[in-house]
């Protein structure tokens, strides 16, 4: 095995709960697979929703699915600040005293008093994964990634461990545009 992994850009996107997708797509609404994501069971939808802010909106922001335990809103800084969303830096699912939005689908709209984040980086790595680097869950690390041009060391990483991880960094599009990534990137831990 390898001591490098794959850097992805997560762009922005929205998870929803199942009463959420109900009033946004109509009652019984269940959503549609468009492609398979990296993340074993983690999937990009065919539904996708307007995101407003108090200055303006992003539109047709994809759901990932399936729905989750609580609703949840990703973007990169520029976008929050372009609509006018305080949002901070968290990891996901961290989103109590986050940025509030509205959710507008075809049927109805969803009010968030919270939810909306700027993911903080992290590396997703099963149990061996994270033996065979050295790291553990939670652990915060370096890592180093080279791009034509556009070399970083990227700081405040999390290490997320968990048996349903597929190995794979992810970093938001504000960070993908600010190192040049590209498909088939890769990075290593350069300190941990």
């Amino acid at each position: 095995m390898s001591a490098e992994f794959i850097v992805e850009t997560s762009a922005r996107h929205v998870h929803v709960t199942q009463e959420a997708l109900e009033v946004l797509f109509g009652k019984g609404a269940t959503l549609t697979k468009k492609k398979d994501l990296s993340q074993p069971g983690q999937f990009a939808c065919e539904e996708r929703v307007e995101v407003v802010g108090p200055k303006k909106s992003l539109a047709n922001v994809s759901i990932l699915g399936p729905v989750r335990s609580a609703n949840q809103v990703e973007l990169s800084a520029t976008d929050a600040r372009s609509i006018g969303i305080a949002a901070p830096i968290r990891e996901s699912g961290d989103v109590a005293g986050s940025g509030a939005c509205k959710l507008v689908g075809p049927c109805g709209e969803v009010e968030l008093s919270e939810g909306v984040i700027v993911a903080k980086r992290h590396i997703h790595l099963t149990p061996a994964d994270a033996e065979e680097l050295g790291v553990k869950d939670k652990d915060v690390v370096w890592v180093k990634i080279d791009t034509d041009g556009r070399k970083a060391i990227l700081g405040d990483v999390v290490c997320r461990v968990s048996d349903k991880f597929a190995r794979a960094m992810h970093i938001d599009t504000d960070e993908a545009n600010a190192i040049s990534a590209h498909p088939g990137l890769t990075g290593t831990i350069y300190k941990a």
